[in-house]
């Protein structure tokens, strides 16, 4: 399927709603939503999604398909899934490559030991929710606190996956500055040598500082000037990605969102304008 976001996007909230409805913020290019948080919805809800979707792209972020899991893939909840994107027209499906239930849900995102073995259980399946989806998966490189079994290093592992599953990446720039602190390794370094033919999109976000050496991926605060210097270089390394503020709480009025989905916009610009000399 084609994808259809571009530009400068914002995770849609159903608090938001009577901030951005009758009429979409012009500009906000794209919006996501994680969608367990929708297909069950009727009512008004409902009708607000539709009138979303009827005026912008929308791209989805899953919360619950627990790819790195060892229960079995939800099968029930992958066909309402693919409905729910079908029905609304929207191509690009992303996840956690991570996992969040065993024995029942988790309620976090936990880490997959960084092994060959894990890199060949989660690629397996990738490509069977692909197949069932008929949409390639886009997997996000998510924050970590622990490392498990790391016999792979964190960039061996994401770049073992995307090759052996033929996915696509979601590149998350705020959670390798996050991991660049708590793991204490280079996040320039480490975007890279990611394969930027499978970056489709990006988020960026703000997180907490619970110390000099630690950092919490919260997606309650601002984005911080580092992270953004980093989103940059991810341009000027790879491409001009789609990129997405994702905010989660402690969220601030809508003028002060859509100021951060702008300062995307003006990182884009600018690199553009200087991968084709423009002045």
């Amino acid at each position: 399927m084609t994808v259809k976001i571009s530009g400068a996007g914002l995770g849609l909230r159903r608090e938001m709603l009577s901030d951005v409805l009758p009429n979409l913020p012009d500009n906000v290019d794209f919006w996501e939503v994680a969608p367990e948080n929708w297909i069950p919805l009727g009512g008004q809800f409902r009708q607000d999604f539709e009138h979303c979707v009827g005026q912008a792209n929308f791209t989805t972020h899953g919360l619950s398909l627990s790819i790195g899991g060892p229960e079995p893939l939800d099968h029930k909840f992958l066909r309402e899934l693919k409905s729910f994107l079908d029905f609304y027209d929207i191509s690009l499906y992303s996840e956690h490559l991570s996992y969040c239930s065993a024995q029942g849900q988790l309620y976090d995102l936990m880490p997959i030991p960084f092994t060959d073995e894990a890199v060949h259980y989660v690629a397996e399946r990738v490509r069977t929710v692909q197949d069932v989806l008929e949409r390639r998966l886009v997997l996000e490189n998510v924050s970590y606190y622990i490392a498990p079994d790391n016999r792979l290093s964190e960039l061996q592992f994401i770049n073992s996956v995307l090759a052996e599953a033929d996915c696509s990446m979601l590149l998350d720039v705020n959670n390798v500055y996050v991991n660049s602190i708590n793991h204490r390794y280079d996040p320039y370094e480490f975007i890279n040598q990611l394969p930027g033919n499978r970056i489709v999109y990006g988020h960026i976000a703000g997180h907490f500082e619970e110390a000099e050496d630690l950092r919490v991926d919260t997606h309650g605060s601002d984005v911080i000037e580092p992270v953004w210097q980093l989103l940059e270089h991810a341009y000027k390394t790879h491409h001009v990605f789609p990129t997405l503020l994702e905010r989660d709480f402690n969220i601030p009025p809508m003028a002060e969102l859509l100021n951060e989905v702008q300062r995307i916009k003006q990182i884009q610009a600018s690199v553009t304008n200087l991968q084709q000399g423009v002045a």
